[in-house]
């Protein structure tokens, strides 16, 4: 059965501005990526927004916000991908029980490999609004038969978290 709406992989996504986009991320300064390690442990670990002032160095949060490998607002680190301190339309559940928030359903499938160990993902449909369960092990989807990521073109996503893909 044909489904009713355009069907495309990753890699037919990835245009010349997204590469290009990816090339300047990856340029950061060696003090912005080891804030960035700091950022993305403690959301791990703690799932809060991060005040800025408790990272050690202010020109390193800066420059990730400005490349927008994080979200500030109001003084604190609120997202940085693939984890958002506050609640968005995608649980990760990891494998000890704590219950985290992915940025958007593509963020969500990659903690698993990012992280070594199996990773179980809610959500829910973005065309029916039927409750997602999955469970994604390091190597990919373990029952996700029939479940598809919805993506499209949105304009400036810059420092959001997706509601839905």
């Amino acid at each position: 059965m044909r489904p009713a709406f355009p069907v495309s992989t990753a890699a037919e996504r990835m245009d010349a501005d997204f590469r290009a986009k990816w090339a300047d991320r990856a340029a950061i300064s060696a003090a912005a990526r080891a804030t960035l390690g700091e950022i993305l442990d403690r959301l791990l670990a703690d799932g809060v927004p991060i005040g800025v002032e408790t990272l050690g160095d202010p020109a390193a949060v800066a420059e990730l916000d400005a490349r927008d490998l994080v979200s500030v607002s109001e003084g604190r680190v609120v997202l940085a991908y693939p984890w958002s301190g506050t609640p968005t339309a995608f649980v990760a559940v990891l494998d000890d029980g704590r219950e985290r928030w992915a940025c958007c359903a593509i963020d969500a499938l990659g903690l698993a490999p990012m992280l070594g160990r199996p990773v179980a993902v809610r959500t829910r449909c973005h065309h029916c609004a039927a409750a997602l369960a999955l469970r994604v092990e390091p190597s990919g989807p373990v029952d996700g038969d029939g479940v598809m990521a919805w993506v499209g073109d949105r304009g400036d996503l810059r420092g959001k978290a997706c509601t839905a893909l």
